[in-house]
């Protein structure tokens, strides 16, 4: 484990940060110890009292739970299944502020990391659930499905490439009243992507009332200035109703973990002016006016009650790319590995000629070569003369994401529930570069060097109608619950053609000037387009008490796909109780994840220097290259085989769970190696309606190719007591988790990939943390635990040195957060803590001079050190 502040400098940081994280652990330890005097009996009079001058209501609804059955709901200590159930407070005064984060701290089979220079990725970033990637967990909002993002994650470290989940950092965390994480396969009877589990975010109904909150946190290193302003309001809607809104506005400034790349630094020293230092940065990008809204809306009448919920979200997002070298950049400095400056005729007329190396390979000083640039004739161009240090591009986007659901239920007859719903998601991406060029144009760059490439957007449109009773029969021990309904959902994926001259082919093409904006090339208007599939599904779920303590329930789902066909999915649970405090329970299910059309449809052509060359290289569908290249076929499922077993002790005070978990994926998706593409697959690709890849040289394409087994250990346990004169809970939770690779094609997953795919997140995580309330006061300690990790650093594709990687084996960290806070019987409440108490960062990365990354940039627990905040708000 790494000695994370010695390794960056402590004596540099500031003396204000130190005292607050001093000060933080020393209240936090003085609350747990020194409390013990006051009589227990007058502090629940304290608290009692409290409560009633505040006007606060009782609620269970941090102890029950709708998912994993569609019978009654039920604790987490009586389900059948797994279920991790997050109180909305606790939730929302976790220290970070984006739900993805909370959650990672919160489920330790939950993992996130921060996404620096990843393309879209750092727009939505992907998150993974028991080891899988995040389009194998469903997500849904108030028992309703989620739609995904309209990002396709083609670079996710490994376990993610490829994949397009949903986006569920749109969500104010203040609009939440529970967060439930169903670990289980769950697809028989929620359907498509149920296959690491569900998430269910459940808002609050609120007809009075509401809070007012502003929270600000900066880290240890003086960046990342973070400030966020919620508000939530209550109304009632006539008599038997309410309306609960909810806004929040975010702005987070970038942090940066760099040091001077060694290329930048032997170009700074041989004279080349406006390198940066660092030219290159590693951190969490920039967020600006990230704007949330969640509406939940209800009536309850006689025998019906109306719903309906949404949101809208919107956020600019910019990261960094890499550093472009002003002597070796191909395409646009040199298009000889750095021996010679790249240099194009404006008239036709011939240019000089200008070394950029002497004989033996070394670096010239820009003084002799920038007098030989400054000597070109007036029709000779070169971008040295422009950018003499090189440039860095910056990735960004603009994302608007919104929904809203609609419904009725009530009660027929003699106890039929119903349930009829419909509901719209919309997700739009428009993505922007700046600080770049398209080399191509020469001198005739756009106005603020800004490109917008274009973007994608991802609408889903679902109707449901669900049905249950329940019945006595004379064989089961109460009643036997029935459920059955129908589902039909569209989802189309669209591609956004990018501005002209984010795609031009430039005037200087022919002369080796790269074509498209620099870093991403813009979407050509012959890729762009809408591509849709439609699907409808029956299911139906039986549960009941064959004794008294024995619990079973059965699901079957019958689902059909305009695209690929139909697929039926079944799931088998049981639940035995011992006694009263112990229990066996267990889950056997078969799932699936259909391709989404984005995957399926996604074609994507850019233009490269490939061997000396110009050469065109692209992502196209697989169903267009059918018989042209070796697993090239249109996308089916993936497939799934669940397996779970567990053991439950609830002894009231004492309640500790400890789930194994099996999951077999078969035919996993994943893009494919590029292959060369011959004339006679060109002219064979125009005689099917593609006659814009006439100049084809390499094609990649979504595959199904690889089955993954993936083996854990779920444990949790807590206890409640009355130490330290007041309500003491002390938890523990911990996942250990597996995947290995059980077969795949050589030639299409490269070892490296594998690699990540087996290693690249912790096989161990867990917690431990104490939450202590004494009348209006409250403290919490935690201790986290990551196990090691894999990184194949910037991407290398190469398992070993020898082969050309860059393999970094990142060593098991332990951090630690707290918080102490106050909340009076006013209303107002006053939070102060840090996250990352301590300022745990990995180990150095040791090819930091490469890409000046100073760590490695998918730790588990994140590069940027430790965080402190404040909360202030007034609930009213």
């Amino acid at each position: 484990m790494s000695n994370g502040g010695a390794n960056r400098g402590t004596f540099q940081k500031s003396s204000l940060s130190s005292c607050i994280r001093l000060a933080i652990a020393a209240a936090a330890l003085a609350a747990t110890s020194a409390a013990g005097a006051q009589e227990t009996e007058t502090e629940s009079q304290a608290q009692a009292a409290a409560v009633e001058a505040s006007g606060a209501e009782t609620t269970t609804l941090e102890t029950v739970s709708v998912l994993g059955t569609r019978s009654k709901p039920r604790t987490e200590a009586n389900s059948a299944v797994p279920i991790d159930i997050l109180g909305g407070e606790e939730f929302h005064n976790q220290p970070s502020v984006d739900v993805l984060d909370k959650l990672r701290v919160l489920v330790p089979s939950f993992n996130v990391s921060t996404i620096p220079i990843d393309d879209a990725a750092t727009l939505v970033r992907p998150a993974n659930l028991r080891g899988l990637p995040p389009d194998n967990t469903l997500v849904l909002v108030n028992g309703k499905r989620r739609h995904r993002a309209a990002v396709i994650t083609f670079l996710g470290h490994g376990l993610s490439d490829g994949a397009q989940g949903p986006d569920i950092s749109v969500f104010p965390s203040l609009a939440l009243e529970q967060v439930e994480v169903l670990r289980d396969g769950a697809a028989a009877q929620y359907g498509s992507d149920a296959i690491a589990g569900v998430i269910n975010f459940s808002l609050k109904e609120l007809d009075h009332g509401g809070t007012v909150e502003a929270f600000a946190g900066e880290h240890y290193e003086g960046d990342g200035f973070t400030q966020q302003y919620s508000a939530q309001l209550g109304l009632p809607l006539s008599a038997n109703g309410f309306a609960t809104f909810t806004a929040e506005w975010r702005k987070a400034d970038p942090t940066s973990r760099s040091v001077q790349r060694d290329d930048a630094a032997a170009v700074a020293a041989a004279g080349y002016p406006g390198v940066a230092n660092p030219a290159q940065i590693w951190g969490s990008p920039e967020v600006n006016d990230d704007f949330k809204f969640v509406a939940n809306l209800g009536i309850a009448g006689e025998h019906v009650e109306t719903y309906l919920f949404g949101n809208y979200a919107k956020r600019d997002v910019t990261g960094g790319f890499y550093y472009r070298n002003p002597t070796t950049r191909g395409g646009v400095y040199s298009n000889d590995g750095g021996a010679t400056l790249l240099v194009g005729s404006l008239s036709g007329a011939a240019c000089p000629r200008i070394a950029l190396r002497g004989a033996n390979g070394s670096l010239l000083p820009y003084a002799g070569v920038g007098a030989a640039v400054a000597a070109l004739p007036a029709h000779c161009f070169t971008f040295l003369s422009q950018l003499p240090g090189g440039f860095t591009p910056q990735f960004g986007g603009e994302m608007e994401d919104a929904a809203f659901t609609a419904g009725v239920k009530g009660v027929w007859g003699d106890g039929w529930y119903w349930d009829l719903s419909g509901s719209y998601g919309r997700n739009d991406i428009d993505f922007y570069m700046l600080n770049t060029v398209n080399s191509s144009m020469g001198p005739n760059q756009p106005p603020g060097a800004r490109f917008s490439p274009g973007g994608n957007v991802q609408t889903e449109t679902n109707f449901n109608f669900d049905l249950s009773r329940d019945f006595e029969t004379g064989f089961t021990h109460g009643p036997l619950t029935l459920a059955t309904g129908a589902e039909w959902r569209e989802e189309e994926f669209e591609i956004k053609s990018g501005d002209p001259a984010s795609t031009a082919i430039g005037p200087l093409t022919q002369q080796g000037f790269s074509i498209g904006s620099n870093g991403f090339p813009g979407f050509n208007p012959s890729t762009a387009g809408k591509f849709s599939r439609d699907n409808w599904a029956i299911y139906a779920d039986a549960e009941a008490r064959f004794t008294e303590r024995l619990l079973l329930a059965g699901a079957v789902r019958y689902e059909d796909f305009s695209d690929f066909g139909s697929t039926t999915n079944w799931k088998f649970t049981g639940r035995y109780d011992f006694t009263d405090t112990f229990a066996l329970r267990g889950a056997v299910s078969t799932g699936f994840r259909a391709p989404t059309p984005g995957q399926a449809n996604v074609s994507q052509v850019t233009t490269a220097f490939i061997d000396g060359e110009l050469r065109d290289t692209a992502t196209l569908p697989p169903a267009l290259l059918e018989g042209l290249f070796p697993g090239a076929e249109p996308l089916q499922p993936e497939e799934s085989r669940n397996a779970s077993l567990g053991l439950v002790w609830n002894s009231g005070a004492w309640l500790v769970t400890a789930d194994w978990y099996s999951i077999q994926v078969d035919d996993r998706i994943a893009r494919s190696t590029d292959f060369d593409v011959t004339q006679a697959q060109r002219n064979e690709l125009a005689a099917r309606g593609r006659p814009d890849l006439a100049s084809l040289s390499r094609v990649g394409f979504f595959v199904n190719d690889f089955d993954t087994t993936t083996t854990g250990l779920d444990l949790v346990a807590s206890f409640e007591s009355d130490h330290f004169g007041g309500d003491t809970t002390y938890s523990l939770a911990a996942n250990w988790n597996r995947t290995e690779v059980d077969d795949f094609t050589p030639g299409i997953i490269s070892e490296a990939r594998i690699k990540k795919l087996e290693e690249s997140l912790p096989r161990t995580k867990g917690y431990f943390s104490v939450n202590h309330r004494r009348d209006v006061f409250h403290a919490n300690v935690r201790v986290n635990y990551y196990g090691s990790f894999y990184e194949d650093h910037l991407d290398s594709d190469a398992v070993s040195i020898a082969d050309g990687g860059l393999p970094i084996n990142g060593d098991s960290a332990i951090t630690v957060d707290a918080e102490i806070g106050w909340k009076f019987p006013s209303g107002l409440y006053v939070n102060v803590g840090a996250q990352n108490l301590f300022d745990e960062v990995p180990d150095d990365n040791p090819w930091a001079g490469i890409a000046g990354a100073q760590y490695p940039v998918h730790a588990p627990y994140g590069f940027n050190g430790g965080f402190y905040y404040a909360r202030v708000g007034f609930t009213f």
